[in-house]
């Protein structure tokens, strides 16, 4: 039954990663400015789709850690510290991405909607920033309590 779920949020992962890379593959290229824009007009000369590009670093990471997550779970060995060292990572990925995405709302706000009401990109940034900090709350209190169980794992380890 583990091994299973396990394989099945890995599969999940998988998924949210192809799909996410998928996203800001082809979104670009569908987008209304872009509709007859050639590749490399939609790809080197647009600022902010190579911020978009950039942002999305922290996010793949993370979906790697989570991954390797579950391969020590798996594996059995949650009570590690490579296990705290993945959710440690996961967390200031969670950081960095809510600090890039509220960066991006303030970009698109201040520089781009002269005269243009950007509500649609504003609330996508405001559910997408709430969901980073939710994620950066529950790993780092998982962190803290997946710390102290691999230190009492320890004692007793040393204790035997």
């Amino acid at each position: 039954m583990k091994r299973g779920s396990t394989l099945f949020l890995k599969a999940v992962i998988l998924l949210i990663g192809i799909g996410a890379l998928a996203g800001i593959i082809i979104f670009p290229q569908l987008e209304g400015r872009n509709i007859n824009a050639d590749l490399f007009n939609i790809y080197f000369q647009d600022p902010f789709l190579a911020y978009v590009y950039t942002a999305s670093i922290p996010f793949f990471v993370a979906l790697y850690h989570a991954f390797q997550l579950l391969g020590y779970i798996g594996q059995n060995k949650v009570f590690s510290l490579d296990s705290v060292r993945a959710l440690q990572t996961i967390k200031y990925c969670a950081i960095i991405l809510n600090i890039l995405i509220v960066m991006a709302a303030l970009y698109i706000r201040i520089f781009h909607a002269k005269g243009d009401d950007p509500a649609g990109f504003i609330a996508l940034c405001i559910v997408t920033t709430f969901i980073s900090v939710v994620i950066a709350a529950a790993t780092a209190v998982f962190e803290r309590l997946l710390q102290s169980a691999v230190d009492i794992k320890k004692e007793n380890d040393l204790t035997v």
